[in-house]
Parts: C-alpha cells; sequence; structure tokens
C-alpha cells in the first residue's frame, strides 16, 4: 500500500508542476522562465499545503485519544508527501536559478553549474535543511518508530501547512505587480493569523491536549513527556518562531513604505493646491 501512495505522490506532484509550466507558458507569453517556473512552484505549493491541511484535519477530529487513537491516513500521506518533499527541492532550485539568470544575464549563472547549485544551497539553506529533515528523520519516525501512537499529534503537525496558500498567494501577486493592491493587504494579515496560529500555537496547543487526557497541569507535562518528544517539538518550532520573525518584519517594511508613499501623495496633492 505504501508503494500506491508513493507512486501517486511522486506523479502528481512533479506532474503538476510540468503541466503547470506549460499552461503558463502559451498562456502569459510575456513571462519569463523564472515567472512560469515560480508561480508553478507556488501553485504546486499550494496544493500540497492545502492537502496536508485537510488530512491533518481529518486525523485531529478523529482521534479522541491523543495517544492511542490511530487514522489510516497519517502514514499514508506522510509517504504520499515525501516525493513532494524532493521534488520542491529541485522547484525552489529552478526558481533561484532562472531569478539569477534574469538578474545577470550573463557569466556564472547563464548555465546550470556547482556554482549556481551552490548560491541556491546559500541562500535557501534552511529552506532546503526543513525539507531533508522532513525526508531523513521525520519519515522514518512517522513510520517505523512510534510504534502505532500519537497519530493525533502527527495529524497536528501537517495542519501546520494551512498558512502555505497564502503565502504563496501573496508571492503570486507581488508577481503580477499586485504588491499593493487591497487582496494584498487582506492575504497578508491572513498569512500572519494563520502562521501564527496553525505553526505556533499549534504547540501549547498539543501540549494542552496531552494535559487534559492524563488530568495533568499543563506545566507539568513538559515534565513528563520523554526528553526526546520536547526537543523534537522545539526543532521544529524554532524555525517556525524564526520565519514567523521575517514576516512581521516584512509586513512592517511594507506598512512603512506604503505610510511613506501615502505622505509623499499628500503633500503633493497640497503643493498642486
Amino acid at each position: 500500500m505504501w508503494t500506491v501512495w508513493l507512486a501517486c505522490g511522486a506523479v502528481l506532484f512533479p506532474g503538476l508542476f510540468y503541466t503547470l509550466r506549460k499552461i503558463l507558458k502559451s498562456s502569459v507569453p510575456h513571462w519569463s522562465d523564472g515567472d512560469v517556473v515560480s508561480v508553478s512552484e507556488r501553485l504546486v505549493s499550494a496544493c500540497h499545503a492545502s492537502l496536508a491541511t485537510a488530512a491533518g484535519v481529518t486525523v485531529v477530529t478523529s482521534c479522541s485519544d491523543v495517544m492511542t487513537d490511530s487514522h489510516w491516513l497519517v502514514n499514508g500521506f506522510v509517504v504520499f508527501g515525501a516525493p513532494y518533499m524532493a521534488y520542491d527541492i529541485y522547484a525552489m532550485y529552478l526558481t533561484h536559478f532562472y531569478t539569477q539568470r534574469l538578474r545577470h544575464d550573463a557569466g556564472a549563472h547563464r548555465s546550470h553549474s556547482l556554482q549556481t547549485v551552490r548560491s541556491f544551497l546559500l541562500k535557501d539553506w534552511m529552506l532546503v535543511l526543513h525539507h531533508l529533515t522532513l525526508l531523513t528523520v521525520f519519515l522514518p519516525i512517522v513510520l517505523f518508530f512510534r510504534r502505532g501512537q500519537g497519530d493525533f499529534f502527527i495529524g497536528c503537525l501537517l495542519t501546520t501547512e494551512f498558512s502555505t496558500p497564502f503565502i504563496s498567494l501573496g508571492r503570486i501577486l507581488i508577481q503580477l505587480d499586485l504588491d499593493n493592491s487591497v487582496l494584498h493587504k487582506i492575504n497578508g494579515v491572513i498569512v500572519l493569523l494563520s502562521f501564527f496560529t496553525c505553526r505556533i500555537l499549534v504547540f501549547p496547543f498539543m501540549y494542552w491536549m496531552y494535559a487534559r487526557q492524563f488530568g495533568i497541569p499543563l506545566h507539568r507535562v513538559v515534565f513528563t513527556l520523554p526528553l526526546h518528544c520536547n526537543v523534537g517539538n522545539l526543532v521544529i518550532l524554532a524555525p517556525q518562531v524564526y520565519w514567523f520573525i521575517l514576516l512581521l518584519k516584512k509586513a512592517k517594511r511594507l506598512y512603512q513604505r506604503q505610510k511613506r508613499g501615502t505622505g509623499d501623495g499628500d503633500r503633493d496633492g497640497k503643493k498642486t493646491t
């Protein structure tokens, strides 16, 4: 059965990426290769995130016992999503390559090389590490080492992808030069709220559900769980906090830029009157 899930993931995500590139290239001919690859990558990312969120919500709402209840979707979707992690590293590299080639119309970025790979790894090392960790650490733990327990918590981790479609939409809107639109502003607020809720608050929520299950105070859960569980959660949480801080800084810069633009417009209006 795992082979079927793996094959479906291996066909769906690269196949969807290839199809979207063909469609966008023919329907928006004035877009560069970088634009086409970037938007295609974002759309596939949104698709995977939506499926992961749906699977996570299904698992969480189906498990009344947070430790012993199981759901067939957990192992199935983790295997199904594994090819996406491998594919997405390649898609991110292509986006980086075409973007750099557009910026540097000559020289090292004109063709694929070890230098272009190196520059990609230096720029997006955290995302690459995140994907590789999911493949080499998270996947084996879910499939082989947790002894069929904790499906509820795996479901919670799957729901962390809820914010990804909105992040992808925001980047697509920027690609379409709509970063000053009302839609982009609304989407930015949704990104911050969904990211904070589903990628940060989900961790105290899991601890609270564990405390509720076993009738212990919330502050004692950390001392009740095995050390490796707390360390694992901390390792997953740390980059989420880092990325959330980056989102806040980006939102602040955008707000200040728009505020300055509005101020300049008001001053120009006063001068003309």
